[in-house]
């Protein structure tokens, strides 16, 4: 995390003192800004004094008070930095400094970060990485003990284990902010010692332990929050969100499934008031979506586009999320408060000009100012793709009979469990027409076979996509029909140490190697995001898409083995809630194991 300075010494407080009256100078005056008031919404014409990294007065403007630093805003619009209450930095493939470069001059200055992508690769080393990595940036990290490592313990295995013991020690450290989101939901109301272990350790640290509801209503829901689990940002529908406000959860609206966006703002029209336990988030976005629109600026922007009353969105994504993650000195542009604020040309379009945190400015025009230090990543990040070589013959199913009754995964993004009866050619179950592979083969050295599943309704593919950015594990993941296809595209990426890799006719058609953890490239953003385009339209080349479901990020989300309906994982074909394993795909053999 940043390191904050004290506002709470007696010589910084003294000296607010002096300066508010006009005893001494402020340090940096921001004149003839245009407030957007978060406590009341109204806007008003004021001056800002600052001390250190303290708001020592909003008066009238008034040219006489004494300042040895002054920003004339020219009546520009000013609201407290964005707070993003929910994200990944993994997700952006970028290092944090590289990801704070993209944010900070669009005006988020804080962020809440769970690791838990590092977390599930390397373990403690990766959540080492990136606290280190954060720590003295401006942009402000607060980064939290990730608690689902893996996910689905036991229906999927991933680079580390992280029980109650391991949450413990990380949440009584002063650099860990919170117990990340619980994706462990059933073993949690279930009473698994493991998983009620782990929420009991964030509730003794005194700190917030935040949630992952996907799929929970009525009873379980609440008994989710009753459990200590106190935010959701899984919401899929308006109806959500009106259960998650009511159970009394923090809800953090985010902005990867942006076709929800305008649904949640409807609601909250219709509720007639922005409730202060509504926030906004990030959650993922992709290095192309980053370097092009940015971060939580991007969230706010689309709320107002939707309709969302723009004093209720920069609410949304200052005030109530300082309030929720508890830092009352967030959030809010006034005494006494700290220096976290941006000076926007345009208020609908969250356009910033000028970006202050902690008292220093950060950014103009669009660019960083503030010094930007960069972290060696550790070598435990590098060559985590430990698989053996994989052929073709691995995407295969073999069966003497001469036709078998196959499991099919249906839908992308909420599968559902199907069945089809499906010939065998020459020893191996013939691939429908209409359906497409997808493999999985454990990375972290384990040795174990590669699984196979059948996809039903992922549109018409002419190629292969394989990726080590594959939620939550991260395991080896192939998507294709052809199956030397297949094999290519993963056996580059275990030469490359992970990463992304488009296949078709037998070529690489893109390849995008991301050697930290199979999850991150060091390049600079603008790089990574003109090749992580170069790869996105290879693949659009390759596949049919239809969205709001089959759509290019479904192929990462394929195998969260959390969520509701099947997915596959380096064990088989899942299903954590109904408590499945399918070790095969052909259903005949007695091959389905319930778990007791």
């Amino acid at each position: 995390m940043a390191r904050d300075s004290n506002l709470n010494t007696p010589d910084l407080r003294a000296r607010a003192v002096r300066a508010a009256r006009g005893q001494s100078p402020f340090d940096m005056l921001v004149a003839n800004a245009r407030l957007l008031d978060m406590t009341t919404g109204r806007e008003r014409m004021v001056d800002i004094g600052i001390v250190g990294g303290l708001i020592a007065s909003v008066h009238a403007p008034d040219p006489s008070r004494a300042t040895s630093d002054r920003i004339d805003a020219n009546g520009r619009y000013l609201v407290p930095g964005l707070i993003d209450t929910h994200m990944h930095v993994e997700s952006s493939m970028v290092t944090p400094l590289e990801y704070a470069k993209a944010v900070m001059p669009r005006g988020v200055t804080t962020v809440v970060w769970d690791p838990h992508e590092f977390a599930n690769v390397c373990g403690l080393d990766g959540v080492n990485y990136a606290i280190e990595a954060g720590r003295d940036l401006p942009l402000r990290f607060l980064t939290l003990a990730p608690t689902c490592v893996p996910s689905a313990p036991g229906f999927e295995s991933s680079g580390a284990d992280f029980g109650p013991d391991v949450l413990a020690d990380l949440l009584a450290r002063e650099d860990i902010h919170g117990a990340a989101e619980l994706m462990t939901m059933h073993p949690l109301l279930q009473g698994d010692p493991r998983v009620t272990g782990i929420v009991n350790a964030g509730l003794a640290s005194g700190k917030r332990v935040c949630g992952h509801a996907r799929g929970l209503s009525d009873v379980d829901l609440a008994a989710y929050a009753a459990a200590g689990v106190e935010t959701d940002h899984e919401l899929s529908s308006a109806a959500d969100l009106m259960s998650r406000l009511e159970a009394g959860l923090t809800v953090e609206l985010r902005g990867s499934h942006p076709h929800l966006l305008g649904d949640f703002t409807h609601a909250l029209l219709d509720l007639g008031h922005l409730p202060h336990s509504v926030t906004l988030c990030t959650d993922d976005v992709f290095p192309d979506d980053l370097n092009e629109h940015g971060g939580l600026d991007h969230v706010v922007r689309q709320m107002i586009q939707h309709g969302l009353p723009a004093s209720w969105a920069y609410r949304a994504a200052s005030l109530n999320a300082a309030q929720r993650i508890g830092r009352p000195d967030l959030g809010l542009i006034a005494p006494g408060k700290r220096a976290d604020m941006v000076l926007l040309d345009d208020l609908d379009d969250v356009r910033a000009n000028c970006v202050i945190a902690d008292g220093k400015v950060v950014a103009q025009d669009c660019a960083m100012t503030a010094p930007l230090l960069t972290t060696p990543s550790p070598t435990a990040l590098r060559d985590t793709v430990v698989v053996k070589d994989i052929t073709p013959r691995d995407f295969e199913i073999t069966s003497e009979a001469a036709q078998v009754k196959l499991a099919t995964l249906s839908k992308p993004r909420f599968p559902e469990w199907s069945s089809r009866d499906v010939a065998v050619v020459d020893g191996k179950v013939a691939l429908p027409d209409d359906m497409i592979r997808m493999g999985i083969v454990n990375r972290y050295g384990q040795d174990t076979p590669l699984r196979v599943a059948f996809l039903e309704n992922w549109g018409t593919w002419r190629g292969a996509f394989a990726t080590t950015v594959s939620h939550d594990s991260h395991n080896l993941t192939v998507f294709g029909r052809d199956p030397k296809d297949m094999a290519l595209a993963a056996n580059t990426l275990r030469h490359s140490g992970g990463g992304l890799c488009v296949v078709a006719d037998g070529k690489v058609q893109a390849h995008i190697p991301l050697p930290l953890a199979g999850l991150v490239s060091e390049k600079p953003l603008a790089n990574l995001a003109q090749d992580f385009i170069d790869l996105r339209q290879a693949l659009d080349q390759l596949i049919d898409w239809h969205p709001p479901y089959l759509v290019f990020k479904a192929l990462f989300g394929a195998s969260l083995v959390c969520n509701a309906g099947p997915r596959l994982s380096d064990v088989g074909i899942v299903d954590v809630f109904k408590n499945r394993i399918l070790t095969t795909p052909i259903l005949e053999g007695d091959k389905m194991i319930e778990r007791g």
